[in-house]
């Protein structure tokens, strides 16, 4: 497949090198982000900050370079750095959902390049049931929270209505269920 035939947004550039993001995740990976977003863009609404799902570029150091990556989901406020399909300013949050192909670049790459960038919190999710939560302090990020979502109220680590809300949006609270609703 040419380069020429590819949809928009599907690649990610790192260091000048394009990164075709097929073969398309799993359907999971599509749940837990929109049960993502349509939980922030409630909690945004009547907000200047906008919420992106896996369609904005994130243009992570433009004054350096074009390179870019697609986060899946993304808060931003800074509507001024919003050009296009892509943003250049800071976000507020993001968050990866893990598929086998992505992993590693999420854990690796991706998470060195938002911390870099001044993200403030980051989430990576596995569709299976886990998230962990980083936030930023002096520089670097820290694990702030790690779940594995327990939702069998017999076990003795139930956890499934633990309660997350967002570090820079306290009013957009989410039950650990809520992120993983419909993935099965």
């Amino acid at each position: 497949m040419g380069m020429a035939e590819q949809e928009p947004g599907k690649d990610e550039k790192i260091n000048g090198i394009i990164y075709n993001m097929s073969p398309a995740p799993g359907f999971q990976h599509g749940i837990v982000n929109g049960n993502l977003y349509t939980i922030i863009k409630k909690g945004l609404k009547g907000s200047i900050c906008l919420v992106s799902i896996e369609n904005l570029d994130f243009k992570y150091h433009s004054d350096e370079s074009d390179d870019y990556l697609c986060p899946d989901i993304m808060i931003i406020c800074d509507r001024k750095y919003l050009k296009g399909g892509s943003y250049s300013g800071t976000p507020k949050f993001i968050a990866e959902t893990l598929s086998p192909s992505t992993a590693k670049k999420d854990r690796g790459i991706k998470m060195a390049i938002y911390e870099k960038a001044g993200v403030e919190e980051y989430w990576l999710i596995s569709p299976e049931g886990h998230l962990e939560i980083y936030y930023l302090e002096d520089g670097k990020y820290h694990l702030e929270e790690n779940y594995i979502l327990q939702d069998d109220v017999e076990q003795a680590y139930y956890n499934a209505d633990t309660e997350i809300h967002l570090r820079a949006f306290p009013h957009i609270r989410m039950a650990l269920w809520e992120i993983f609703e419909g993935v099965e």
